[in-house]
């Protein structure tokens, strides 16, 4: 992940309405984005953002399920040695690891090591490969796009599952996919921009085109 300097903005105005916080650098953000400038980087400049190419989808769908029971940020630091332990999120590679490169992962302290996720990762690139014949991972994630997106003021609005996640969730694990539930499949859906939940008074908020402020 390309990292910006960052302006002071560990220490915002905390909001007393649920609604943005303000950074020290002026600009409003859903409050998660604090804590770390890993995460205002990611905040900023990649999270809501369309991704439409194989790898990038199936990076995302990986670190979403990596992410279950664990905080984002701890995903976020590690990132890059996801991505040179798991060939750049290369399905075609990750699809051919068997037991010595599962043993070679469960060794790296750089990533995750639980068995079931990493077999999870393995496991659905195959299953990336097999949507190449129904038009690839792209067309068939974004055909459950919703109609609408959520306009949240408050955190408390801000959704965390909905019946296209759900339907998405369903409709992957049919066909083989793991750790794909509804909640993890909505993450990805916010993260891709398939919908945008920044919150109304965010600076981010319409930043990826798909839907208006």
């Amino acid at each position: 992940m390309d990292e910006q300097p960052q302006a002071n903005v560990e220490a915002p105005r905390a909001s007393v309405t649920g609604g943005a916080v303000v950074g020290e650098d002026g600009l409003a953000r859903t409050p998660w984005a604090y804590g770390d400038p890993v995460l205002v980087s990611y905040y900023d400049t990649e999270w809501g953002l369309p991704v439409h190419d194989e790898a990038g989808l199936f990076e995302r769908m990986s670190l979403e399920g990596f992410q279950a029971g664990l905080s984002w940020l701890t995903i976020l630091k590690k990132r890059e040695r996801f991505r040179e332990a798991f060939a750049g999120f290369d399905p075609e590679t990750v699809a051919g690891y068997g037991e010595a490169e599962i043993d070679r992962l469960l060794a790296d302290a750089g990533i995750i090591r639980h068995r079931g996720k990493i077999e999870a990762c393995i496991n659905n690139a195959a299953r990336v490969l097999e949507l190449r014949d129904e038009g690839g991972l792209d067309a068939f994630i974004w055909s459950f796009k919703p109609a609408d997106t959520p306009r949240p003021r408050t955190v408390a609005e801000i959704p965390t599952a909905g019946p296209e996640s759900a339907a998405l969730s369903k409709a992957l694990k049919r066909r083989g996919f793991r750790f794909v539930g509804p909640t993890t499949m909505y993450a990805l859906m916010e993260a891709i921009g398939m919908v945008d939940t920044h919150l109304l008074d965010s600076h981010r908020r319409g930043a990826s085109g798909v839907w208006s402020a």
